[in-house]
């Protein structure tokens, strides 16, 4: 399907698009020049055909309509208020099953943000287990004050209910609502003097107080409405939605709109307000609009339905909402810009991945980097770490560590060569043969297009050596070190002249940084899980004297970290040769 669309007059619709094609808009024309076919459903009304032209789209994504960039499924917020222990959950599904739903956000993370958000103010329960009141023991979630422990009975199922009236009350923006009852529990529990759970309905109160100033912004508002605000170029438009609830600025949240084409402002809006309230779990008496929709009686009748009441369709011109407006506008600019930036971020990505299949004369554009560090300390909890780049993008499922296990003293060379054959044995074992196409079901059995080590030519030449060994050396390998961030390849004894503000050594670098933090924090993680009382302890030539100097002086580790190699110097008893191996090893 390439387009829906609906007139009240088909006839006439139908014949618009077979005028002189020169006459034509753009997206027509392109239109006209695939089509083969013409379909029409008859409908009662306007209004039905709008629904069923909602419908259409939806189902059927056409490639030359204005849609919700992924809108197949939106996210809600649920609660099911006919249960006995209600919770609040993510679902994509919207029913008319008795439950509260409030949406649809634009993401998967803006619905998780606002679940955590409400989830520190509220103790409800986040578990989906049968409640009895009978259990043993309550889980964490209880002793740390983020659920009120129905499972022990610890709560009554009218005062947890009485909880998830507050949760659906704060959701609808009615926050001072909320703080009056818990301000009268409060005052409550301490005239009982249980002041335990008044301290906890007071920082409760706080929570919602920090909410609501949050909410304060410079425009006086009004009532309740939507504000919906358009930026657009040639290729992206971007819809910015202010949530105003009570008087208050309750949310935002933004939308990427897809074949846009040449249509105007007043399409895409009237697109985008068609589609977003098909699926809305409430629609205020009021929207304002950037520009005026199409079809304003049919669309204004439609929205009326939905919301079973009155609804009112407005582009302010002047006062407080046109203040409004400008602050929705001037979100939305923005939020276009980081759109086109994502996309430049791909553009530069293909085009550097481009530039390393041809300035390390790879067979083919590396789409899998897999990177390999060391982290010791003269030898001593040394790991070893593996990172994936897919698509010059970080995939942290496929990272793995490894804990060195037969080199003993500071040898980088051998642990590398150690790591890498750990690695490629895990991948014949799972394969059979080194070279055999990707297997899906496991990632050691993917080959990666290159092979990145962090060193010079040393640790190269080490990691060869390895590869020949185990019949993997057809795959493509290359290091890069840290002092000049010189790139060297097999059978050259020079680096390669790669610019350095060039994107493929930018790519190169990032796997590197990325590989050496993934290490450093395996590293840093055995230290702690041995029982290292101190991170000075285990510094070469710093004992008791030079640590409590260098304690004194600092105040902390964290203070002698942060310091410069002068300053270490300076310390008593340390030496600029001592102050290097301190802040190398910290």
């Amino acid at each position: 399907m390439l387009y829906v669309g609906k007139a009240a007059n088909l006839s006439n619709r139908v014949k618009s698009y077979f005028t002189e094609h020169k006459n034509l808009p753009f997206k027509i024309q392109r239109l006209m020049s695939k089509m083969s076919d013409i379909e029409f459903i008859v409908t009662n009304s306007e209004q039905e055909a709008l629904i069923l032209e909602c419908n259409l789209i939806k189902r059927h994504r056409p490639r030359y309509n204005v849609r919700l960039k992924d809108d197949k499924t939106f996210p809600y917020l649920k609660i099911n208020i006919t249960e006995d222990w209600p919770g609040v959950y993510v679902t994509r599904r919207f029913q008319k099953d008795g439950a509260r739903y409030f949406g649809p956000f634009a993401s998967a993370g803006s619905v998780r943000k606002t679940l955590r958000l409400i989830k520190k103010i509220f103790p409800f329960r986040s578990c989906t287990k049968t409640i009895t009141g009978r259990d043993k023991k309550p889980c964490l979630e209880y002793h740390i004050h983020r659920c009120l422990g129905p499972c022990i009975g610890a709560v009554t199922r009218e005062e947890y209910h009485e909880m998830i009236n507050q949760v659906i009350q704060f959701l609808e923006g009615k926050q001072e609502l909320v703080l009056r009852q818990l301000n009268q529990k409060m005052r409550e529990a301490s005239r009982r003097f249980q002041f335990e759970k008044a301290a906890l309905l007071r920082d409760q109160i706080r929570a919602i107080e920090k909410v609501i100033e949050a909410q304060k912004i410079a425009v006086t508002l009004k009532g309740e409405q939507d504000v919906i605000a358009l930026a657009q170029d040639k290729r992206l438009a971007c819809v910015e939605i202010f949530f105003i609830r009570n008087n208050k600025l309750v949310g935002r949240d933004h939308f990427i709109m897809e074949n846009i084409y040449d249509e105007t402002p007043s399409e895409i809006i009237t697109s985008f307000v068609k589609q977003y309230y098909a699926s809305a779990s409430y629609i205020p008496p009021l929207i304002l609009l950037r520009n005026p929709v199409n079809e304003s009686a049919t669309l204004t009748e439609w929205l009326k339905e939905q919301r079973g009441n009155s609804i009112k369709l407005q582009v302010p011109e002047r006062g407080a909402k046109k203040q409004l407006m400008n602050m929705a506008i001037e979100n939305a600019n923005k939020e276009l810009q980081l759109a086109k930036a994502r996309e430049m971020t791909l553009e530069t990505i293909t085009s550097a991945l481009q530039q390393l299949k041809d300035k390390l004369r790879l067979p083919r554009i590396p789409l899998r980097i897999e990177c390999y560090d060391i982290s010791d300390i003269q030898g001593a909890l040394a790991v070893g770490s593996m990172i994936v780049l897919e698509k010059g993008m970080p995939k942290p499922a496929h990272y793995r560590r490894f804990k060195i296990k037969t080199i003993t003293g500071a040898d980088d060379y051998a642990m590398i060569q150690e790591i890498l054959r750990r690695r490629f044995r895990r991948t014949i074992s799972v394969t059979g043969k080194a070279n055999e196409p990707l297997s899906q079901k496991d990632s050691w059995a993917i080959i990666p297009d290159l092979i990145l080590i962090d060193g010079g030519k040393g640790q190269l030449n080490a990691a060869i050596k390895v590869t020949r060994e185990l019949g993997v050396g057809s795959i493509p390998i290359a290091s890069i070190a840290k002092e000049n961030e010189d790139v060297f390849t097999p059978g050259r004894s020079e680096p390669l002249g790669i610019a350095k503000d060039s994107p493929a050594l930018h790519t190169l670098q990032r796997a590197r940084d990325e590989a050496h933090r993934f290490a450093i924090s395996y590293h840093q993680q055995l230290r702690r899980r041995k029982g290292i009382a101190s991170l000075l302890d285990d510094i070469p030539g710093i004992g008791p004297k030079r640590k409590r100097a260098l304690i004194i002086k600092f105040r902390s580790v964290k203070g002698i970290k942060e310091a410069s190699l002068e300053e270490l110097s300076q310390t008593k008893g340390i030496t600029p040769a001592l102050a290097q191996k301190v802040k190398q090893y910290l």
